[in-house]
């Protein structure tokens, strides 16, 4: 009862802060918002990874003799640098930090300390964007954004000695990426709120293979990739 007394009041606020912005004919804020040469701001938000792997033989993969990954939700910071284009087109670069795991589930092991290999990743990720927008509808604009990224991998194990066998799943510091995503920016009194959600796709294999060439773990996948979904809440 008491988290209702203050949560009400507080939704209440919001809703009073939000809808009002889509009325016919709202009171403009920020006007002069879009017409900067140089925007700054910040983001928090929320990630989910995933692994893709391509195997050596894939004749012999099912379901069943996958590699299966459980994934968690990760959290992400960072900072936002835009330069205006013109009305439509702005140029965004986003470097944040992203925390997030990962949990592979290796077939053919009966031992679970065998099978399963705990991957925590800390990302330094920086992407450069384009971001479309459409006209400006009273205090609020749809848009699509877009590009290439790269990241530096904190965690990365790739120059260990020890390998899956182990219990270390080596991944290289440096992987390519590429980004496609949608949001919408709401004008509010004070400063600019954009909710977004974003895919990422990595475009180079992750995957450091084991010192064994025969590793009952790492033999047969030829590449693994990871692939992401960001939810971001920009302020500006």
């Amino acid at each position: 009862m008491k988290k209702l007394v203050f949560l009400i009041p507080a939704l209440l606020c919001f809703c009073q802060t939000v809808f009002p912005q889509f009325n016919e004919n709202p009171i403009l804020n920020l006007e002069n918002e879009d017409k900067k040469r140089l925007n700054w701001g910040y983001f928090l938000g929320f990630n989910q990874y995933n692994f893709k792997f391509d195997y050596i033989d894939n004749a012999s993969t099912t379901d069943q003799t996958d590699v299966q990954v459980g994934k968690s939700l990760g959290f992400n910071v960072g900072l936002i640098g835009e330069v205006r284009l013109n009305d439509y087109f702005d140029v965004r670069l986003e470097p944040g930090l992203y925390y997030t795991q990962r949990d592979l589930l290796f077939p053919g092991f009966s031992d679970p300390n065998d099978a399963i290999r705990e991957v925590k990743s800390t990302y330094i990720h920086v992407p450069l964007l384009i971001k479309a927008s459409t006209k400006r509808l009273g205090n609020f604009k749809p848009y699509i954004v877009g590009g290439v990224s790269t990241s530096f991998n904190l965690s990365s194990s790739e120059d260990s000695t020890k390998d899956t066998s182990d219990g270390t799943l080596r991944m290289k510091k440096n992987t390519y990426y590429y980004e496609l995503g949608f949001g919408i920016d709401f004008y509010l009194h004070y400063f600019k709120f954009s909710p977004s959600i974003r895919g990422v796709f990595a475009l180079t294999d992750e995957l450091v293979q084991d010192i064994d060439p025969n590793s009952e773990w790492t033999s047969n996948i030829n590449n693994m990739y990871s692939r992401g979904v960001f939810i971001n809440f920009t302020f500006e």
